[in-house]
């Protein structure tokens, strides 16, 4: 196990360090709201085109980097990070089965990057299909998305550069793995579909080509492609400029699709953050016609969530009408009642995760927050019985083939990776399949796991998993990291990482599941969502209370950490109780709420954090806004602000202004850092990169925790003020 320093001798001697950050360029720069003026003296950090504020990020990036660098464990923690990730078995994800074909995106353990691979059949050989390392000589490719034809002749592929999310669309020939020319730039990372004569596809598109512009995530346009034509020739189908009777707003974005169980239906989507679908359906026939005859299908207030299956008469879907933990109804597809549809599976006491759809089945996977169940429907009978798992954990089902049974089921828990089996959803039956692959880790086989509740400020019992050594002593002595996340009800649900492997060394890993998410159903999601979001930053306090006070960490030795809407979670929880913790991490989060929907992302994430434009939504913001809850003279957390240069999701900008407001305004003497990931985007997919970043975090947090063998010498890790 870690030892922690005696006394916190070395903590002190940090917290007495005085340091030297770059100047922020600042300006009297205020928003009105509603009778109430919002300082924002951080302003010019928006401008990231600004050589100025470049210049300030690339100082900020030189200290963080110089002074990680100096904490001797991290590159400990990447190595063997990097040795797990070698022996894990391969990762899915994708399978698709069209044509006689069956696609699916793979990284092996020790890749940087999944390749895209083809089977001639389920039992065929693997055949290596794409292989992204090789598209672009010196740039850092993934496959954003893969679409194959319904004929299996043809894939669409979307190629993200350098940790980006707006794709290159090419067009592969599966026959001789070839490139046709068609190419499509920037385009959406989702939304890509064929049509049934696969010769011509959707997807969502726009004529801005600046990716950092504001208006590059508004009035987009479903779109359709015929191989072999001119990009200029491409038909807007679906967007305020060509369908303006619909009413669509400029933060809805546009999909079309033809499901292969119902070839003759064109379904359209409109989409924004919120959970709940607006429908929209015609026939595939009017795509040779003129203009598409768009009729309503569903809307916004009839609750559909989750997403749909489809057959030629009926349309299934989740729902949080009347069922708190969703249940399974359906409609005819050529007159939609929504208020009078019927239930197909009934809500059960834990919630409804997902659904897939084979041939004459629906696959339906449930979750108590950290155990899941799968149900099989019969269409045709609308009998449901349940799945027999081998494992427990988290659960996700795909059916590849619209025209078979054949489906996957998969499973995974925080010390169990991903485990791929076949279901046979007519009976039932799970076997192992050719993509089953068991492993063992020695380096987490001293762990354990525990699932705890925990009373909230309110009385509310908070859900909390806690992963740590066996032989754990609840005396306070341990450092803890925390994460939570708390929005658009995702659920934290347990999956395994080679990350896990720092507890067995001494550190408690825990995950708050807070309102937000939907570990409890829809009214836990509802219950930490715009003006009801302080309960998502209490839950978090609340567990961070319950370790301390358990004695699994103290608040010298607790890190708490946010990521994205995250962001979010651990500002608050900072800068409301600064006294909890000895560290915070915001990785690519969102520290400056009131500003977020002035940034690209922005205008479509309104429906799940509101709007300054609404008064009550405005004061919402604001409660949710870390930066604007910094006040001087307070003994602040240790903090590292983590972003991604190309991020188009949560512009670095967000945490950069949280960290330049700690920096000026904590007496603590503790380190407020901003660490740049200049070739990533929100996320990366490159396996190197990614361990390197979660170790100059975890690294972060150990040396505020006083953890012995990540103390930089006396002379290392500080500057001292002009």
């Amino acid at each position: 196990m870690f030892g922690i320093t005696a006394g916190c001798a070395l903590i002190s001697a940090t917290a007495l360090a005085q340091w030297r950050y770059p100047a922020p360029p600042t300006s009297d720069a205020s928003d009105v709201w509603y009778g109430t003026r919002y300082q924002d003296p951080y302003r010019p950090l928006e401008n990231l085109k600004d050589p100025k504020i470049a210049a300030w990020f690339k100082a900020e990036a030189r200290l963080t980097d110089s002074t990680i660098a100096k904490i001797p464990g991290r590159d400990a923690l990447v190595r063997e990070w990097l040795s797990m990730d070698k022996r894990t078995p391969p990762r899915y994800q994708g399978f698709r089965f069209e044509g006689g074909r069956l696609f699916y995106r793979k990284t092996l353990g020790g890749e940087n990057v999944g390749k895209l691979y083809v089977r001639e059949g389920w039992a065929g050989s693997e055949r290596l299909l794409f292989d992204p390392t090789t598209y672009k000589k010196g740039a850092s490719t993934t496959v954003s998305l893969f679409e194959p034809s319904f004929d299996g002749q043809y894939v669409v592929l979307g190629l993200a550069a350098h940790g980006g999310e707006w794709s290159e669309l090419r067009v592969l020939k599966v026959e001789d793995g070839q490139l046709l020319p068609d190419s499509i730039y920037p385009a959406a990372w989702w939304g890509v579909h064929w049509l049934p004569n696969s010769r011509a596809f959707f997807y969502n598109g726009s004529d801005v080509t600046d990716i950092k512009s504001l208006d590059i995530e508004t009035n987009r346009e479903a779109r359709l492609h015929t191989l072999a034509t001119p990009v200029t020739q491409d038909r807007d189908l679906l967007s305020t400029a060509s369908t303006p009777e619909l009413g669509i707003e400029a933060k809805e974005i546009p999909s079309a699709i033809v499901a292969e169980s119902a070839p003759e239906r064109l379904i359209g989507s409109l989409e924004t953050v919120q959970r709940e679908n607006r429908l929209l359906i015609a026939s595939v026939s009017d795509v040779d016609q003129g203009h598409i005859h768009w009729k309503p299908l569903a809307q916004r207030a009839d609750k559909l969530v989750r997403g749909f299956a489809i057959t030629p008469e009926w349309l299934y879907s989740i729902t949080s009408a009347d069922a708190p933990h969703y249940k399974i109804v359906r409609s005819r597809l050529d007159s939609p009642d929504w208020a009078q549809a019927e239930t197909a599976i009934p809500e059960a006491a834990d919630s409804v995760d997902s659904m897939t759809q084979s041939k004459d089945y629906l696959l339906v996977a449930y979750t108590d927050g950290i155990n899941g169940r799968l149900v099989r429907h019969a269409l045709a009978t609308g009998t449901s019985s349940e799945v027999t798992l081998p494992l427990k954990g988290t659960v996700r089902a795909t059916c590849p083939d619209a025209h078979s049974n054949r489906c996957l089921v998969m499973i995974s828990s925080w010390l169990q990776p991903l485990t791929v089996y076949e279901v046979d959803a007519a009976t039932g039956e799970v076997r192992n399949s050719v993509f089953t692959t068991e492993v063992r880790y020695p380096e987490i086989a001293d762990l354990v796991v525990e699932e705890v509740e925990v009373p909230g400020y309110d009385g509310t019992m908070i859900p909390l998993s806690i992963i740590h050594r066996k032989d754990i002593k609840l005396d306070g002595s341990s450092p803890c990291i925390m994460e939570g996340y708390g929005a658009y009800g995702s659920s934290w649900n347990p999956a395994f990482s080679p990350l896990y492997s720092v507890a067995s060394r001494g550190v408690v890993v825990a995950y708050a599941h807070v309102r937000g998410g939907s570990e409890k159903g829809e009214a836990w999601y509802r219950a930490g969502y715009k003006t009801t979001k302080p309960n998502t930053w209490k839950d978090f306090i609340s567990a961070a209370e319950y370790l301390i006070a358990r004695g699994y960490t103290s608040s010298e030795r607790m890190t708490g950490r946010g990521t994205s809407a995250g962001g979010i979670l651990i500002t608050r929880a900072v800068t409301e109780r600064p006294d909890l913790f000895a560290a915070a991490v915001v990785n690519v989060g969102v520290g400056n709420a009131m500003r977020v929907e002035f940034s690209p992302n922005g205008p479509v994430n309104t429906p799940e954090f509101g709007t300054v434009k609404d008064p009550t939504e405005a004061h919402a913001l604001y409660e949710m806004d870390g930066l604007q809850h910094v006040m001087p003279g307070v003994r602040y957390p240790a903090v590292l602000g983590v972003g991604g240069w190309n991020d188009p999701r949560v512009p670095p900008w967000e945490p950069g202004k949280f960290v330049a407001a700690i920096q000026q305004a904590s007496t603590s003497g503790r380190p407020a850092l901003m660490l740049v990931n200049y070739d990533n985007g929100h996320f990366t997919e490159e396996k190197s990169v990614t361990y390197r970043n979660f170790a100059n975090q975890f690294a972060f947090a150990l040396w505020q925790a006083g953890v012995k063998d990540y103390q930089p010498k006396p002379d290392q890790g500080t500057r001292k003020k002009s």
